[in-house]
């Protein structure tokens, strides 16, 4: 009797576990994205996973996560990605069209099936590299050799275009202020 109760536990446990194994093997539903909402300078044939993609490509060129550009949604405490709650949104497209326009314009980029820009020339990273607000650096002053155009030389002016001019008098010539041997 004792055998029994054992066995009918085991079989009991197997069918438990062999029944749970089937459940998790069986296909389930597939995924189903949210719409899209409020896409503006994207193409409307992007797919959710696509726009997403896109974004986290913008993320990592700016070093940035969602919430730079996103805006929590008060009630629910998620992320509200129709949202234009942030002024970062609205820049982030105006430099989209502004890379779109600069490659259009001189690296002769055309639109992709799904009507976005082929990838070649520039992108967010060319100026960010990974920072939110890129520094500007001004460029150094070009070096002169005659002074600056259309002025005057500086103090004491401008050292020829050969070089400095010699300090040391060339040899054989009597120091300045004594008298040559042959005059006095």
């Amino acid at each position: 009797m004792n055998v029994n109760k054992k066995m009918i536990a085991v079989l009991g446990f197997s069918a438990v576990i062999g029944l749970s194994a089937m459940t998790v093997m069986q296909p389930g539903q597939p995924r189903v994205d949210p719409p899209l909402q409020n896409i503006k300078v994207l193409s409307k044939k992007l797919t959710y996973r696509q726009v997403d993609h896109i974004m986290d490509e913008w993320a990592h060129s700016l070093g940035v996560r969602c919430n730079f550009c996103h805006a929590p949604n008060e009630q629910t405490k998620k992320m509200d990605f129709a949202s234009d709650a942030k002024p970062e949104k609205e820049m982030a497209r105006e430099m989209f069209k502004m890379t779109a326009e600069i490659n259009k314009k001189y690296f002769k980029a055309e639109k992709d099936s799904l009507g976005m820009i082929m990838e070649s020339g520039v992108n967010c990273y060319t100026c960010h590299n990974g920072k939110a607000h890129p520094e500007v650096v001004e460029a150094p002053a070009p070096p002169r050799r005659n002074g600056p155009p259309g002025g005057t030389p500086p103090a004491g002016g401008m050292p020829p275009p050969g070089g400095n001019p010699p300090t040391t008098p060339p040899a054989g010539t009597p120091p300045a202020g004594s008298t040559p041997a042959h005059s006095r």
